[in-house]
């Protein structure tokens, strides 16, 4: 059988390689890696028209909304605090748009850090925009552990108490209606969050830390599952 198709929203960003420097659609390799290694195979959607978002899901098998850049907070009704990053908002509005594609279509949908929490935004929901001590500092991973709710998607997959690699300085303020909560760090910041039972016809989930920095392979390996 074919191995799944996985869609990655990728960063666009200024790079540099070999003797080039120019805009770039980025990803952490990580991300293919991971995707790979648990059976799928890993397309790149970088940032582009949202009238063409419910087009680019229907030819995937799953989605995965990757880490990257604060979520501007007028998408959630607030004011931006001094600390939160410039706004991204053209890779916003085609997230946004990925995710209410998926949603409506029933793709197995999994997002990451950034991606978590505009998953909250879309439905709803609303940010923290800053929080301390959930970095390993500038530019480098941290490490806490992460406590799962019993019975929840999340719980299934790693049923015991793990460390994860993390970094990020916002997180889940008000939790939207439609989701619930399936993880906690020790700090009680929501670490994991899916879609109420009731309403769960699909695979959705969102992660606050980065699997694809980790070895650990449950989570993506289950929305790779799905996915087939």
């Amino acid at each position: 059988m074919p191995r799944p198709l996985i869609g990655v929203t990728t960063y666009s960003e200024s790079a540099k390689w070999g003797v080039w420097e120019m805009p770039a659609a980025l990803l952490p390799a990580g991300y293919a890696r991971l995707i790979q290694s648990t059976g799928g195979m890993a397309a790149l959607l970088p940032p582009d028209d949202p009238a063409v978002a419910a087009s680019a899901v229907s030819r995937l098998d799953g989605l995965i909304i990757a880490g990257g850049a604060d979520v501007e907070p007028v998408r959630y009704g607030a004011e931006p605090d001094p600390r939160t990053g410039p706004p991204a908002r053209e890779r916003d509005a085609w997230e946004l748009a990925l995710i209410r594609a998926a949603l409506e279509s029933g793709t197995p949908l999994l997002g990451v850090c950034r991606g978590m929490q505009l998953l909250n935004v879309a439905l709803g929901g609303t940010l923290v925009q800053h929080l301390d001590g959930h970095t390993g500092g500038v530019g480098v991973f941290g490490e806490h552990t992460v406590k799962p709710v019993p019975g929840t998607l999340y719980g299934e997959l790693v049923p015991e108490e793990s460390s994860v690699p993390t970094y990020h300085h916002q997180s889940v303020d008000r939790l939207a209606d439609a989701l619930t909560a399936s993880a906690y760090a020790e700090d009680g910041t929501v670490e994991a969050l899916e879609l109420r039972a009731a309403e769960a016809g699909q695979w959705v989930l969102g992660v606050q830390w980065h699997p694809e920095m980790g070895q650990d392979t449950r989570v993506v390996a289950g929305l790779v599952r799905s996915a087939a």
